[in-house]
């Protein structure tokens, strides 16, 4: 079964990330720059939440599946340091395209956009997590199948959550050259901007060579508007969760043709479908 479930590694880094936030609400301060309070909190309300639906609720599934896949493997990566870099990068490279398909297929997006809901960019905005966000469990498990332990694909999601903390803050610059493989606060800061040339881009969890290799990458260039093309303007925990479902079934309610009510699920978040008039013009 791939041995015993391993503990958490999130829960033991709690007191890690408020230590840091004060440090960084230090800083800030120094720097006479103030924060949304009213935002601050949502976001750590966000994160509770996700504590129970998705570290809790769906870490115990994401093991389920992996443990139910692990008789099935190729090979048996073991603990050691193979196995470790396996389940480091191969975590990050799933990663990506989990976070690619959170950002292009609209009933992803659902569970995905309030990360993106705040407008502003600091540390409490990297607890500001899906509560929904069920499909990453079931696509890490299929690493059991290349030999990665259960327990290490556990503890590398745990890591990879980590990781992606520090790069929420405007606090810190660049890192130099780490900059050409690692994913920094000034490669993240511009995956959260609104502004055209920065929408969807840098999807990478610890390295960014993902996004280098598949064509998403884009540098920090002019100043970022953070937030969502269009936003929400709400502090209410259950409004920033669940109001992208409602606004998606309510679309599909409102669309008269059944494919393309099917296409409303996994076409992109600004997808509309052509109304029935456009398609009787004649072609000129």
């Amino acid at each position: 079964m791939g041995g015993e479930h391993p503990p958490d590694l999130t829960l033991y880094a709690i007191p890690l990330f408020f230590g840091l936030m004060v440090v960084e609400l230090l800083v800030l301060h120094r720097r006479h720059r103030r924060i949304d309070r009213r935002d601050f909190w949502a976001s750590l309300g966000m994160g509770l939440g996700s504590l129970v639906t998705i570290n809790l609720v769906m870490g115990i599934v994401g093991w389920w599946f992996a443990t139910l896949l692990w008789p099935y493997r190729v090979v048996d990566l073991g603990t050691g340091v193979l196995g470790w870099v396996v389940a480091i990068v191969g975590w990050d490279f799933i990663y990506y395209w989990d976070h690619r398909i959170s950002h292009e297929t609209r009933f992803f997006w659902a569970s995905h956009v309030n990360h993106h809901s705040s407008l502003e960019f600091n540390l409490s905005t990297a607890l500001r997590q899906p509560w929904t966000a069920f499909q990453t469990a079931f696509f890490v498990g299929f690493l059991a199948l290349v030999g990665v332990s259960p327990a290490l694909i556990v503890m590398s999601g745990a890591i990879n959550l980590i990781y992606q903390y520090w790069i929420h803050t405007e606090v810190i610059d660049r890192i130099g050259p780490f900059e050409a493989v690692l994913n920094s606060a000034s490669h993240h800061r511009v995956h959260h901007g609104s502004n055209p040339q920065y929408l969807d881009r840098n999807y990478g969890g610890i390295f960014i060579i993902w996004d280098r290799l598949f064509g998403t990458y884009e540098p920090e260039g002019e100043p970022l508007i953070y937030g969502l093309p269009q936003n929400i303007h709400s502090y209410n925990l259950f409004t920033i969760a669940f109001h992208e479902w409602r606004a998606l079934g309510r679309d599909i309610r409102a669309t008269p043709r059944w494919r393309d009510r099917f296409r409303r699920l996994y076409k992109g978040p600004g997808w509309e479908p052509a109304s029935p008039d456009s398609q009787l013009q004649p072609v000129s």
